[in-house]
């Protein structure tokens, strides 16, 4: 089972000033002339560019303070897609909850968000392999006074436990003996860091990466992130792979981009276009990780 992209982040800001936006349905191809290899990768190679959804959340994708487009996906596009001779990307920074309606609305030709594959959004788009996979950890002060290492440690040890609304994390606390009392939901990182710092909760729960990239914000202020694990759920992992995504039928982009990002794994160079924003070893998929694992369930 995969535990899926939470629910805040349809609450995103649209930042479509920030970056180059292409016309509404900018691929216009047949789908079977897509199906027989002669769609979106071939009208791409051709121009020499594609058009890519993104969605503004650190470290996925984001605009820097300068108003670059970057982040592990934009930046992981930029080097497959040039390995493709496809040497510009257009991006169209959208709310998180519209990308996938966005794709098969021909808005763009790809998702690239570090969205987590999970069997419904199978159901509606085709994923590549992953390029990270997505443990759990605790954002606590610093030197763990509670000593919160696993998923039981909080319950144990009475632990008040920071998640955000809609995410996974307030199920795997309840299930591993959280108190519900115990389990404080916030709107989003920020603030959950705001109770963390007032003291009113002992550990925020979220995936590794994105507390690490909150913990950058916060250098010098107390806190830190600990070791990574893998909540076990009523028997089963809970890992989140990210992938880029395309509409069902560009297969052939989907196996052009998955032999490249294959590539890179083999050659061990997708860690250090990723590892600026904070990933490490630990997020680097197996050769198990495959979209059709995660499309199971």
């Amino acid at each position: 089972m995969t535990s899926s992209r939470r629910d805040f982040l349809r609450t995103a800001v649209l930042l479509s000033a920030a970056v180059p936006l292409a016309a509404a349905g900018c691929s216009t191809t047949d789908p079977e002339e897509e199906k027989a290899g002669g769609g979106t990768l071939q009208k791409a190679k051709d121009s020499g560019t594609i058009t890519v959804g993104f969605a503004n959340e650190a470290p996925y994708g984001y605009t820097d303070k300068s108003g670059k487009l970057t982040g592990e996906a934009p930046e992981l596009a930029r080097a497959i897609f040039k390995s493709l001779g496809i040497d510009e990307i257009k991006g169209v920074q959208v709310d998180f909850s519209g990308l996938i309606a966005g794709l098969n609305a021909k808005r763009f030709d790809a998702i690239a968000a570090g969205m987590f594959i999970t069997p419904e959004r199978c159901a509606s788009a085709a994923f590549a392999n992953p390029e990270y996979v997505a443990k759990s950890a605790f954002m606590v002060k610093e030197g763990n006074p509670k000593g919160l290492k696993g998923q039981k440690d909080p319950g144990a040890k009475g632990a008040r436990v920071g998640v955000l609304t809609g995410a996974v994390e307030a199920g795997y606390a309840e299930k591993t003996g959280v108190k519900k009392g115990d389990i404080q939901t916030f709107a989003d990182q920020a603030s959950a860091y705001e109770g963390l710092k007032a003291g009113r909760i002992d550990c925020i729960w979220l995936t590794r990466i994105s507390l690490a990239d909150l913990l950058t914000k916060h250098q010098g202020e107390g806190f830190e992130v600990t070791e990574p694990f893998t909540p076990v759920i009523d028997g089963k992992e809970q890992l989140g792979a990210g992938a880029f995504a395309f509409r069902k039928a560009d297969s052939d982009l989907v196996t052009a981009w998955n032999g490249e990002l294959d590539k890179l794994k083999q050659q061990k160079t997708l860690l250090p276009i990723l590892q600026p924003f904070g990933f490490t070893q630990e997020d680097m998929p197996t050769a198990e990780d495959t979209a059709a694992k995660f499309c199971k369930g």
